[in-house]
């Protein structure tokens, strides 16, 4: 039987992991710019609306079948409400307490989350010791950054890093559900199906809280909205999905570590945000969680360390 070639990221899935880290860390400034004339909620909700229609012409155009059953749908109704809804209401509402690149750091440790989250709920991913740790040292970077204070003066800053945190685990819990219930299903069509559950969890939600959403917005709130729309969800989606086909989950996770230099580097051309010291060094306890989580940089070493003990490997 021949074994299948072994993933790895050459240079045109290299180039397409830099351009999703750029349109996902565009992400934050989009928001940024769209919260100055539209509340969180609007904002996921246009977020969704937008984009459902790009990925059903990109669905349509390759003919990938609807599915008709009403399980499935279900399905993508609980997927839309863990990966988009209730993650990015939680994202929109942190980013009016706290600057884009802080949440986006924030927003690093969902790779190490959903690696315990699996391991914890899937059989077949079991929970390891690096996964553990990795852990360990995603919560030690968010403590870090967090400020010892935050036990004793707890503020809405504090609330809305803690609202971005929740939004991560929701993502990590949306990849247990999409393996549970999702896995027969071609994954853009799952990812517009996510979309358009989201779309009609958020319409209801949006009337009731924020009211009818209003229309007569600037021309930079609506390029912010659509920008998000198109090119950090639509666009994002189908990169997302090309670099899994071609370079694996493995090195598709190394997004993880880029996105939050975009968002932080647009945050500090137009926006005039900084970063403080603190957070920087959260980020990179973060990354540090993420390389243990991941395990390469721990092989790279094994691979480069001489084998004593005279017994082969496969």
């Amino acid at each position: 039987m021949t074994k299948a070639p072994a993933l790895t990221l050459d240079l045109k899935s290299t180039i397409m992991l830099v351009l999703l880290a750029a349109v996902w860390g565009g992400s934050f400034f989009f928001s940024e710019v769209a919260l100055t004339e539209v509340p969180p909620l609007t904002i996921t909700l246009h977020r969704v609306f937008w984009a459902a229609p790009i990925l059903a012409l990109v669905v349509l155009s390759k003919g990938i079948e609807i599915p008709r059953s009403l399980r499935v749908w279900g399905a993508y109704l609980v997927m839309g409400a863990l990966n988009n809804a209730i993650p990015f209401s939680l994202i929109f509402w942190g980013q009016t307490q706290i600057d884009s690149g802080l949440v986006s750091i924030l927003n690093g440790t969902t790779a190490v989350f959903a690696a315990v989250v699996a391991g914890a709920l899937l059989p077949d991913e079991p929970l390891t010791m690096k996964k553990i740790v990795g852990a360990a040292l995603g919560v030690a970077g968010v403590a870090f950054i967090m400020g010892p204070e935050a036990l004793t003066n707890f503020s809405l800053s504090n609330l809305a890093q803690l609202a971005v945190l929740g939004a991560t685990l929701c993502y990590a819990f949306a990849g247990v559900w999409a393996k549970i219930a999702l896995a027969g299903q071609p994954p853009l069509m799952n990812a517009l199906g996510m979309l358009t559950g989201s779309t009609v969890l958020m319409i209801p939600i949006v009337f009731v809280f924020d009211g009818p959403p209003q229309f007569a917005l600037s021309i930079q709130v609506w390029g912010a909205l659509f920008g998000m729309a198109a090119l950090s969800t639509a666009l994002a989606f189908v990169l997302y999905f090309t670099i899994l086909g071609r370079a694996g989950a493995a090195n598709l996770l190394l997004v993880t570590l880029l996105i939050p230099p975009f968002a932080i580097g647009l945050g500090a051309l137009f926006l005039g945000e900084r970063m403080e010291l603190d957070a920087w060094i959260g980020f990179a306890i973060i990354g540090l969680g993420f390389a243990v989580t991941d395990g390469r940089l721990f092989s790279f070493r094994a691979r480069k360390t001489p084998v004593r003990t005279g017994v082969g490997r496969p």
